[in-house]
């Protein structure tokens, strides 16, 4: 299974996940140039890593998050979230036309909820998912 995860996240790197991460970054960079938005540029960076290597990774909701990151969402979503969100549709359909490109389609659609609400949410590795006894 590792081995599969690994050649999906390569194939990624090449279509989508290179470019999807370097418009993270740079929404981060930007982001953490202003002190009051320093929150918003350590999500998108977060962001980046997972849409830089999404197989064998899930985003959960972190438990002790409260009302502050409701808030932040909130924010997020009216000023990027919806846009990111529309982007990861389109770049799914386009991968989804061809059939090697379905795997793919699919880890940009698993992407939007993270897209759309980061804060509140943490990036897991998938094999931990399954062992309820890890944190």
């Amino acid at each position: 299974m590792g081995l599969l995860r690994f050649i999906l996240n390569v194939i990624w790197l090449f279509v989508a996940g290179f470019w999807l991460a370097v418009g993270y970054v740079v929404a981060g960079i930007i982001c953490c140039i202003l002190i009051v938005t320093i929150p918003f540029g350590v999500a998108s960076f977060r962001m980046a890593s997972y849409a830089f290597w999404p197989f064998g990774r899930e985003t959960v909701r972190t438990p002790g998050a409260g009302g502050g990151s409701t808030v932040l969402n909130v924010i997020w979503v009216i000023v990027a979230g919806w846009w990111l969100a529309l982007g990861h549709i389109a770049t799914a359909i386009g991968l989804a036309i061809t059939i090697i490109g379905i795997p793919m389609a699919w880890a940009s659609l698993k992407m939007i909820p993270v897209s759309l609400t980061p804060f509140g949410r943490e990036i897991v590795r998938s094999d931990h998912l399954r062992e309820p006894w890890r944190f």
